[in-house]
């Protein structure tokens, strides 16, 4: 029987530690029959030998090798400005593509050349063999912003997170898609410049759709493809440098991509929660100090990268071609009353 190839696709995956994560990973990418299916290992500074060993085994996987890590954000835009594919999907080294995950994206994009970016439905790996399947807190059945900022998603919000029984199973238009594997039309990413890699990682993906939205593009889910995701591996949720990442780069990206009239609403309304966050983490737990702190240094950091945000702002809203009324149309006004009142300081933001 002639096979027709498929349109080209590649899984970009940034690596930096963890070498049994890798070779699960790649391990469940060698189940995936689809025709034109490339892999791209970002290796983030590790210099490790059996990224290169793994690499020459499968004669579909390339390495990109980086003299030092540059976060989520920079391994996917090595990949992707190296790349010659149609479509790639960026992809967590601690996630685990379900055996068919792939054709219903593709079959989407080529459905509609509005697709920009498809999520599929993100479950917990540690679910997989129960009875119940949950969802995981990264992602879940697609992300979603209140009208300050905050992101929640279908299938979880703050602390909680759902079991899955197909509640969300219909393809429906979001905010965001996950960063644990999102795909995506690579010309559009391209052209939209890829990942912001001061955001390094955490929320970058966020942005990332925030932009391809205000230029009128759509980001979709696609519940038919499953992935599966050991939440954590990482970075813990309570971890300090983690959560000042949140705090920072959930401000940063609300100044580069609101327009002036929200952001004249929700920043200072922010800036005062900001602080509010840093006085419930202080009194959270033992750990609670150092993620206070966290929160302060977000800030700081904030300021002194101020001149590059406020450059890149001008950037996108010269790009803009959707109105914050249309973005934030359906969304709440705000999650923040979860966050804060949670029993795990973890929560605030994530």
């Amino acid at each position: 029987m002639l096979v027709i190839p498929g349109p080209s696709v590649e899984v970009i995956i940034p690596h930096y530690r963890g070498r049994r994560l890798l070779e699960r990973c790649l391990e469940a990418l060698d189940q995936e029959r689809y025709p034109g299916l490339r892999v791209c290992v970002v290796d983030n500074g590790t210099g490790a030998s059996y990224i290169r060993r793994l690499a020459e085994a499968k004669d579909y996987v390339r390495v990109v090798r980086l003299q030092q890590n540059l976060g989520y954000a920079g391994g996917c835009n090595a990949g992707l400005f190296s790349s010659e594919a149609e479509y790639i999907v960026f992809f967590n080294d601690d996630a685990v593509a379900e055996h068919g995950w792939l054709q219903p994206l593709v079959s989407m994009a080529q459905r509609d050349v509005s697709v920009a970016v498809i999520q599929p439905k993100i479950l917990s790996l540690s679910s997989r063999t129960a009875a119940t399947h949950v969802f995981d807190y990264a992602g879940a059945a697609g992300g979603m912003l209140d009208r300050l900022c905050y992101p929640w998603c279908y299938g979880r919000s703050f602390k909680r997170v759902e079991d899955d029984a197909g509640q969300y199973d219909m393809q429906r238009e979001i905010f965001w898609a996950s960063g644990v594997a999102l795909f995506a039309r690579r010309s559009m990413v391209v052209a939209a410049g890829g990942f912001d890699e001061d955001f390094f990682m955490h929320m970058e993906e966020i942005d990332l759709c925030w932009r391809l939205r205000l230029s009128g593009l759509k980001v979709m889910t696609e519940p038919s493809s499953v992935v599966w995701h050991e939440g954590g591996a990482t970075l813990g949720g309570g971890d300090p440098f983690k959560v000042r990442l949140n705090h920072r780069n959930n401000i940063t990206m609300m100044i580069k991509n609101l327009g002036p009239g929200m952001l004249a609403g929700a920043l200072p309304i922010r800036l005062f929660l900001e602080l509010a966050a840093a006085l419930f983490y202080t009194v959270s737990g033992p750990s609670g100090l150092q993620r206070s702190r966290s929160v302060f240094q977000a800030l700081r950091d904030n300021v002194l990268i101020m001149p590059r945000t406020l450059g890149r702002r001008s950037e996108v809203q010269a790009q803009r071609r959707v109105s914050d009324r249309t973005l934030f149309r359906s969304a709440p006004c705000s999650m923040i009353v979860q966050a804060l009142f949670s029993s795990s300081s973890s929560d605030a933001p994530s």
